[in-house]
């Protein structure tokens, strides 16, 4: 790490400079990117700020982008893996059919000791869950950056990516990709009305008749009158001229049919602000599990009636071996039994409205900051993350790892 005096604008210029040379290569730095981006160390913010001093003018022309634009692998002098994608935290998963769709998140820099890589933007890493084959393709389209910290779901077949964090600070931007198209294709859905979310990232999202509906996160305050609380980190004003962000849990509805974002009035017990949390769908129910709040990892269970619009707290009645430990950056798939790993894994049986803990075999490969998705046969397929502590000081351990969970029997069929 360099040490160097906050007013050595000279010294920071002539750093920037390089680095800026050096991302040619390398590809986009992650600038705090971390538990909640407010807890690395000065230092790194300060080597993060010098990186991308001199992208101001570049984001003033993002709007003026070409809409066919066909993005560069940035990271062409980085990637070695040939049949596998690289390691990475912070990135999306979802389903299509039999077919796992992969894109972003970070990784670290090959050359460059502690320094974490965003993945290019213009990679997706397909798994075929009957075949077990990985395959990359290159997609085109206007996606703008390269970006962790994402929400990404799938609805008949197209890929909807909301939100998360890049190089210069988060965004509220979605994206549409067909999946079943001859070629992969980003497309911004630009002409929406109605308010939308602000910009964040680490936000979780439910389906429901044909509606994407998102769920808190963590980024700058809201502009306009959004329905919910948000909650200022007082720590990201410490990074230099940043605006500061913090924790909100606003609903943010966007119906695809008509293309209108809107916020439902929403009645009863309301969980607290939040990021890093799990959500899933299950019948007209929207659950959310855990997340970060401030200083706290929350271990709470809710869910809202996604006709009425009512919160309600669940308090789990059957304590048996306990309950899942507080966990923040864990993923849930949408399935009967919501499903959660960090090291340990437990099954919620919605039903009965009980934790249980579920036995498997991969109990020395923790993970947070991975996805997990429903596979066709009963499995849930865990990919990616990282294996140690984002907020120690050493190397992140991310990971390329598949996990298989079979969370029920198998289909005869």
């Amino acid at each position: 790490m360099f040490s160097l005096s906050r007013h050595d604008s000279r010294h920071k210029r002539h750093i920037a400079e390089i680095m800026a040379a050096m991302e040619e290569d390398i590809g986009d730095l992650p600038a705090e990117e971390d538990d909640n981006d407010s807890d690395r160390e000065d230092d790194d913010r300060l080597f993060a700020w010098m990186v991308n001093d001199d992208m101001d003018e570049e984001e003033e022309d993002e709007d003026e982008e070409v809409e066919d634009e066909q993005p560069l692998d940035t990271e062409a002098s980085e990637s070695f893996e040939l049949d596998t994608p690289a390691e990475r935290s912070g990135h999306i998963a979802v389903v299509d059919r039999n077919i796992m769709y992969v894109w972003g998140g970070y990784k670290n820099a090959q050359n460059h000791g502690f320094f974490d890589l965003y993945l290019p933007r213009n990679e997706i890493w397909t798994y075929n869950m009957e075949s077990g084959v990985w395959t990359k393709h290159l997609a085109g389209g206007n996606l703008h950056t390269s970006m962790s910290g994402s929400c990404g779901v799938c609805v008949d077949g197209v890929l909807y990516l909301f939100g998360g964090h890049h190089a210069r600070g988060n965004t509220n931007r979605i994206y549409r990709l067909p999946l079943r198209a001859p070629s992969l294709v980003w497309e911004e859905m630009r002409d929406l009305k109605g308010l939308p979310p602000s910009c964040k990232d680490k936000l979780g999202c439910w389906v429901q008749k044909n509606k994407l509906i998102f769920f808190g996160g963590y980024g700058y305050a809201a502009q306009g009158l959004h329905q919910g609380t948000f909650e200022y980190d007082e720590s990201s004003s410490l990074v230099w001229d940043s605006p500061g962000r913090g924790w909100n849990n606003h609903i943010h509805i966007l119906d695809l049919e008509t293309s209108i974002w809107s916020q439902p009035n929403t009645k009863g017990n309301t969980p607290s602000p939040r990021a890093a949390h799990a959500c899933a769908t299950v019948g007209n129910r929207g659950y959310v599990f855990g997340g970060r709040y401030k200083n706290y990892r929350l271990n709470d269970l809710y869910y809202i009636d996604l006709d009425t619009w009512e919160w309600h707290e669940i308090r789990v009645l059957w304590a048996g071996l306990g309950t899942p430990s507080l966990l923040c950056h864990q993923t849930t798939s949408s399935y009967l039994e919501s499903y959660l790993f960090s090291g340990d894994a437990w099954l919620y049986y919605v039903s009965k409205n009980e934790w249980k803990p579920f036995k498997h075999s991969h109990t020395e490969s923790p993970r947070l900051w991975h996805t997990a998705c429903s596979g066709p046969d009963g499995e849930v397929f865990v990919f990616g993350g990282c294996a140690n502590n984002l907020l120690s000081h050493h190397r992140a351990a991310h990971s390329n790892e598949l996990l298989v969970f079979n969370v029920q029997p198998k289909s005869l069929v």
